[in-house]
């Protein structure tokens, strides 16, 4: 029987005797890096502005960049206009897509924006 194994960029086929392999069809030496991330995902996200900054950051720097009444004025939702805090935006936008988007959304703009503005960037507090 056949027991396909991946080695980084390199796949490999290696016969092993029937009662070594496992259900899944693994080789019985578990070398490679199956079911981890491949090393092309990380460049892929080498441009995402997002990657790596956390929704907390985001809350915190567009409250320290706008204040809650404007960031209330700039996207309409309950928890940034009645008793805003951190932690209530941060359940809030969690389980909300729609709202955690147009937060990121707001972020990135600002992101876009600062260098052409000439105000000092606009970081993770």
């Amino acid at each position: 029987m056949y027991a396909w194994k991946r080695t980084y960029f390199i796949t490999e086929y290696d016969l092993l005797p029937k009662s070594e392999c496992t259900q899944a069809k693994l080789p019985y030496k578990a070398v490679d890096n199956i079911g981890m991330t491949a090393p092309t995902t990380r460049a892929e996200q080498a441009r995402n502005p997002l990657h790596g900054v956390t929704l907390e950051a985001i809350v915190r720097a567009l409250e320290a960049h706008y204040g809650w009444e404007e960031l209330a004025r700039k996207i309409p939702i309950r928890c940034f206009s009645h008793d805003p805090s951190v932690s209530s935006s941060l359940k809030f936008l969690r389980k909300t897509p729609w709202a955690r988007e147009k937060v990121e959304s707001l972020y990135l703009f600002v992101l876009r924006q600062l260098p052409v503005t000439g105000e000092p960037h606009l970081g993770a507090c």
